[in-house]
């Protein structure tokens, strides 16, 4: 594969696969990994540049080692591979900026001689430039990691996570208020305009009217047009009781379990609420207690009496 596939196809095939597999794998919402996580750019920056290194050093390699080839060998590996090892300027060029290697046509005045280890001599190269990028980019890295987390206090990842998860739960709160599927009876409201009341009727007159009679003056169920309440009135009430249920074992179904959304209950309830005082013929005689919303404000019905002081001469 390394023969028949260019360098540069083969560095752009692998990078991209990693692309395209830490974008699958990394949960980033609306927005492209790279993007809302610096680190993974951090990351796929440092790996492109391993990965042309790498590259660029192993066709080095190849290259010195054609060239300490004999003619004879470098024939029979040419007739063998039927592949050309002549190289290009350009690529010639590229491999001697990021190595920096000296060639072994100067003459052996360049080799170190004291490092002859069993007739092995080494030439007096500098280190790769992108050893020395990398490793300078490493330096810079950790110093700015040093002052941002440990000089300023910047938040880690553990400090991040909870903050998210703190925004996250005022988002649900506010994102609850306002979905009707999530809707309960803590932020239910009471509907009034008549289309909100009118397809409150039509579910009432299609699911509750069994029992407690399309006029709502009760049948099985409680008359629902009088101020007495079993389980209390009140929008929240009333939708807590649609939703859940009556009493165990003799109450009303919770219609929740049954199939109604909860923008249904709350046009019901809304609509029920709305028939208080309608006065039924032949109702149902109350049940429960007189419901009075502890909500509502409280005013003194007491007048001061106003008495006259003057003394009354004779």
């Amino acid at each position: 594969m390394k023969k028949l596939i260019p360098s540069y196809i083969r560095v752009l095939v692998i990078f991209f696969a990693v692309f395209a597999a830490m974008e699958y794998f990394i949960d980033s919402g609306d927005k492209p990994a790279f993007i809302k996580f610096p680190m993974v750019s951090l990351f796929l920056l440092v790996f492109l540049f391993l990965l042309i290194a790498i590259e660029v050093t192993v066709n080095a390699v190849d290259t010195i080692t054609y060239h300490l080839l004999t003619e004879e060998q470098k024939a029979k590996l040419a007739e063998t591979t039927n592949i050309s090892f002549t190289e290009s300027e350009w690529y010639k060029k590229i491999v001697n900026l990021l190595t920096k290697t000296e060639s072994t046509e100067k003459g052996e005045e360049q080799l170190l001689l004291d490092h002859d280890y069993d007739g092995i001599k080494e030439l007096d190269n500098n280190l790769p430039p992108w050893w020395v990028y990398l490793f300078y980019g490493c330096v810079i890295f950790a110093v700015v990691y040093l002052v941002r987390f440990e000089v300023m206090g910047g938040d880690n990842q553990e400090m991040e996570l909870k903050k998210e998860m703190a925004q996250a739960q005022i988002d649900i709160a506010e994102y609850k208020k306002t979905a009707p599927d999530l809707m309960d009876e803590n932020s239910v409201t009471l509907l009034t305009s008549p289309a909100d009341l009118g397809a409150g009727k039509a579910i009432f007159m299609k699911n509750c009217i069994p029992c407690h009679r399309p006029d709502a003056g009760g049948l099985i169920g409680p008359n629902l047009t009088d101020d007495h309440w079993i389980l209390g009135g009140g929008i929240k009430n009333v939708f807590h009781t649609i939703t859940n249920g009556g009493r165990d074992g003799k109450g009303m179904i919770a219609w929740s379990k049954n199939g109604m959304k909860p923008k249904d209950i709350q046009l019901v309830a809304s609509y029920v609420l709305s028939l208080k005082g309608s006065n039924p013929v032949n109702p149902k005689a109350p049940e429960g207690e007189v419901w009075v919303d502890p909500s509502a404000s409280k005013t003194a019905a007491v007048a001061p009496v106003a008495t006259d002081t003057t003394a009354v001469k004779k």
